[in-house]
């Protein structure tokens, strides 16, 4: 793309991070990072830091669904991505106001700590009424483990067993956030699309449990979904950019909690 080229357009729907470690602040960053020009909607506002959430307020609908309208009726977005939605009343607002657009949709169900943060009904909103609507979706092991009623994702046919069973769900490819090899010197996402499975390994960076990385690694497929790349080929492409964020982010000090990602490593920043 040269510079006077218009920029592909994507749109976040999510919540805000004030940490600008996850969340939309996360996408926006993302999306800048690999050449995509960033929209969002903001469906919870959260007083947060690398420590955790300490407060968290939902948006009233009509704001939410004004957002989208807005945003929509004038910028023809490439791709949409959906974050933290939270309860059942946005998942199915958003669903319904849905534009017909590749479609990213990163469940985010549980906090941090692996802590369930929405409802049975949010789950079974999002099984009923977005993933067969998603072009991917992205859960992590918690979240996989809520949405497959699976009590453990080990070996190779739990992780198989489990994609099947997303898949079963209407979404289009699923990726499997966030394995690690049992002695924990590899990591690992499980790409299904339906006929084949496939684990992506890299070496382990050393940090614990990164804030943002999910959000991350979800708008990086979106961004290079927005560019024309294949899902297959957008998701090697983001693991290889969330790899690069993190690693550039090894020696930062930011706050006192979880690590946040570099989302410009590697890019020269006027």
């Amino acid at each position: 793309m040269n510079k006077f080229q218009s920029p592909p357009k994507a749109l976040t729907i999510a919540g805000s991070d004030s940490s600008g470690s996850a969340g939309i602040q996360a996408d926006l960053k993302t999306f800048t990072a690999r050449g995509v020009f960033g929209t969002s909607v903001t469906t919870i506002i959260t007083a947060q830091n690398t420590t955790g959430v300490k407060k968290a307020y939902t948006l009233p609908l009509d704001i939410i669904h004004a957002q989208i309208h807005t945003v929509l009726e004038d910028i023809e977005v490439d791709v949409i991505k959906t974050g933290l939605l939270g309860k059942v009343d946005v998942v199915l607002k958003v669903a319904e106001l849905l534009p017909a657009v590749p479609l990213v949709v990163d469940p985010v169900l549980v906090n941090g700590q692996g802590q369930l943060i929405v409802s049975q009904d949010t789950i079974l909103s999002y099984q009923q009424h977005l993933f067969p609507k998603a072009t991917i979706i992205t859960p992590n092991i918690d979240e996989t483990k809520l949405l497959t009623n699976l009590p453990q994702l080990v070996s190779t046919e739990d992780f198989e067993k489990a994609a099947r069973i997303l898949h079963a769900l209407g979404p289009k490819f699923v990726l499997i956030k966030g394995g690690q090899s049992p002695d924990k010197h590899i990591v690992f996402d499980v790409l299904y699309d339906g006929k084949q499975l496939a684990f992506l390994e890299n070496p382990r960076l050393p940090v614990e449990n990164p804030h943002g990385i999910g959000c991350t690694f979800a708008s990086a497929i979106a961004a290079e979904i927005a560019k024309g790349n294949s899902v297959p080929k957008a998701v090697q492409i983001a693991l290889q950019y969330v790899q690069r964020a993190l690693a550039g982010a090894l020696h930062w000090t930011i706050g006192q909690g979880r690590l946040p990602l570099n989302h410009f490593a590697g890019l020269e920043i006027i």
